[in-house]
């Protein structure tokens, strides 16, 4: 039942939130597996799935896990949400901060930049979303700058 799908993705974050991975991992994993077979694999709650298990598995050093989970999920939130939309914008947020961490940092930037021009057109300037996503963006130009 997707309420049930909703409770075991909510335990997970708490064990993501709690630095247990080792019960976080298996129950995004199940989660996204149930919700793919009983949603579809364009559900918003899917692809929120789709995300939770791509955070844990950044969190955990699995980048190579990651970044497909990262892509996906943004494409399909483009597709079906559009590209404005609140959870695209944190698709394309987190989507950053992997490339980031992979050493991919003129993506990880061109991506940074995107959301945030997206979420001040959305929001405006002063919204806190639009002020951590310029926060993002102008944190990955001011390291990009600086000699190694």
């Amino acid at each position: 039942h997707p309420d049930t799908l909703g409770s075991r993705n909510n335990l997970a974050s708490a064990y993501r939130s709690a630095g247990d991975l080792g019960r976080t991992l298996p129950l995004y994993e199940q989660t996204l597996t149930d919700r793919e077979r009983v949603l579809g694999p364009a559900h918003p709650d899917t692809l929120g799935s789709r995300n939770n298990l791509a955070r844990a598995y950044r969190s955990a050093g699995d980048l190579g896990r990651t970044l497909p989970l990262y892509e996906q999920p943004l494409t399909d939130r483009e597709r079906v949400l559009g590209p404005d939309h609140p959870n695209t914008l944190t698709s394309r947020n987190n989507l950053a901060h992997a490339y980031w961490q992979q050493e991919r940092r003129e993506e990880a930037l061109s991506e940074f930049t995107t959301a945030a021009e997206a979420a001040e057109a959305l929001f405006g300037q002063s919204h806190e979303v639009t002020r951590a996503l310029i926060g993002n963006r102008d944190e990955a130009r001011r390291r990009l700058s600086q000699p190694d």
